[in-house]
């Protein structure tokens, strides 16, 4: 599954709602940085279809939720589990970053 695009309607039912965990990435079209982790979120949402969903938030198209959550640069990606966001991490990482975070917040992944 490639990764969901999520705006500020949408926020409540796809990422708060959401069975599983939703890492959420805060991002705008002029970024350079989000734009260089996009592909590794992108392989990410693939491998790990399974186990978490990948959502991405455009702040200049959906500014509320951004400001409702202290995004104050970006990217930002959120980890969100049960409506609750459990962890934030800030600028850009490789892949193999972004997946050892995402394990030692207890997202399983393939062996």
């Amino acid at each position: 599954m490639s990764t969901v695009t999520v705006t500020d309607e949408t926020f409540e039912r796809d990422v708060l709602q959401a069975e599983g965990p939703v890492l959420v990435d805060f991002w705008a079209e002029w970024c350079g940085p989000c734009k260089q982790i996009a592909p590794a979120l992108e392989q990410i949402s693939e491998e790990l279809a399974d186990h978490v969903v990948v959502a991405k938030v455009n702040i200049e198209d959906s500014p509320t939720t951004p400001s409702r959550y202290g995004v104050r640069g970006i990217p930002t990606m959120m980890l969100f589990r049960g409506g609750q966001m459990t962890s934030m991490k800030v600028g850009a990482m490789p892949k193999q970053k972004i997946l050892e975070w995402l394990n030692e917040a207890g997202v399983q992944q393939p062996a």
